[in-house]
């Protein structure tokens, strides 16, 4: 499959990021509540989901303005709750989801029978498995391992599918699978084979709310805004461009260029910008209204995404699976997220938000924006810790801001990207993650129950 590096051509508004779902500040069940504290983020933030957001959802979830912004607060709910139900279960938790356009019912898989009153009593459904999630994310890992050694492109797209508790491999040719799976010498009873004809590829051409430009002609999406110490800059795909492309903006004045770049193996990259450029913290929505970045909490499976692009502007879809593995002709990456949402050439790069919490930039996929089709992303929150990146939000330091004075002493700290199941200290108590996020100022531990448990 050919590259998509269409020539320069005339793009959209400014730099811009992503918004996504806060899911701070929720107390611990399935179902939607009030914040704990005024200042803690949550239902109250989603309550004001941009217009442009909720309409997108609804011309692609066929969900009322209503719907939509209850299933944003009850996605956020659930996420909360799975989180502290997956430090509860230990070794046996096998993996969680969310299932319904309203209701967004949380369900939570285990190993053990014995946790059913455990999970039915925090308002979600318990389905009893055979396998555990990390023994079907270490074969996963096994035959990604084996994709490495050898040519997978025809056994392109590996997953975890936690409905199912099975490791998905999506084959154009089933005979490619068993002999990808017989290579990395996992337990076939593990795998789940599927015949597809979709062979990913990256999204060349890219936007997210801002076109871009790279060396003066192929052309990308903004990912997210973004600052390094006091400078700026933003997140995006590393499909796009390696450390010294230099880029133009969506107006083709002289932007900045790449200062670090992945790809394959993970699809990451940064840009630094120029004094002509600030980074704010809103992505381009529907109609160039600006839609709020607050916060990289990560939504569950199942849960309803939204994405912006140059070449298709705003579409909705769900989240399939977390941590999946994809070969494209150019090499395997992993790590990426499967969605239901439509993209097209020029879209890479570009943002996935849930509510207004930034989840990934625009990687790759199959289909289009008429058909239908298959995209995947790269999680942000990896990316910013790879690169020491701090995401620019509405919420957030400005460039160079330590954060509040006065702090408490701990190890917690503004900017860190905590994943699920960290443990720090603040004001002499140790608190354990709840969702991967990029920690702001004002979501220190005690603020915000959604995010960080009391050991």
């Amino acid at each position: 499959m050919p590259r998509f590096h269409r020539p320069a051509a005339s793009a959209c508004a400014a730099l811009v990021a992503v918004a996504a779902l806060a899911a701070a500040g929720l107390p611990g069940t399935a179902s939607a509540r009030t914040p704990d504290s005024p200042g803690s983020p949550g239902p109250a933030a989603v309550a004001d989901a941009s217009p442009e957001l909720l309409t997108a959802m609804g011309r692609d979830l066929g969900l009322t303005r209503a719907q939509a912004r209850d299933r944003l607060v009850n996605e956020a709910a659930a996420g909360a709750t799975a989180g502290r139900l997956r430090l509860a279960l230990g070794d046996a938790y096998a993996g969680a989801w969310v299932r319904g356009a309203e209701s967004a019912r949380l369900t939570v898989a285990t190993t053990d029978p014995a946790d059913i009153p455990a999970i039915e009593a925090h308002g979600a459904r318990a389905a009893v498995v055979t396998h555990t999630l990390a023994a079907l994310e270490a074969a996963s890992a096994a035959v990604d391992r084996a994709a490495s050694r050898t040519t997978a492109v025809d056994a392109p797209v590996r997953y975890v599918d936690v409905r199912t508790n099975t490791l998905v491999v999506q084959a154009v040719r089933p005979a490619a699978a068993h002999d990808l799976v017989a290579a990395a010498g996992i337990d076939r009873a593990l795998v789940r084979v599927e015949t597809s004809a979709d062979r990913p590829r990256p999204l060349y051409d890219i936007r997210d709310g801002d076109a871009y430009y790279m060396n003066g002609s192929g052309r990308c999406s903004v990912g997210f805004a973004i600052t390094k110490g006091t400078q700026q800059g933003f997140a995006t795909a590393g499909h796009c461009g390696r450390p010294g492309t230099t880029t133009s903006g969506y107006n083709q004045v002289a932007q900045g260029s790449f200062q670090a770049s992945t790809f394959p193996g993970r699809d990451t990259a940064w840009v630094a910008t120029n004094t002509n450029w600030t980074s704010t913290a809103y992505v381009k929505g529907q109609g160039a209204a600006n839609v709020q970045v607050t916060g990289s909490t990560q939504s569950p499976v199942g849960a309803s995404v939204c994405r912006s692009g140059s070449t298709t502007g705003w579409h909705c879809g769900v989240i399939q699976q977390h941590n999946t593995s994809v070969t494209y002709p150019e090499g395997t990456i992993s790590g990426v997220t499967r969605t239901t949402v439509c993209a097209e050439p020029g879209d890479s790069g570009g943002s996935y938000i849930s509510g207004s919490q930034a989840q990934g930039v625009t990687s790759g996929g199959s289909g289009n924006c008429s058909s239908g089709g298959t995209t995947f992303y790269q999680p942000v929150n990896p990316l910013l810790q790879a690169y020491a990146l701090t995401l620019k939000t509405t919420t957030g330091p400005g460039p160079g801001d330590p954060g509040e004075p006065g702090e408490p002493g701990g190890t917690w700290a503004a900017g860190t990207v905590y994943a699920a199941g960290a443990q720090v200290t603040y004001g002499g108590v140790t608190y354990r993650c709840l969702q991967a996020h990029q920690a702001q100022p004002g979501w220190q531990p005690p603020n915000v129950p959604a995010l960080w448990q009391q050991v």
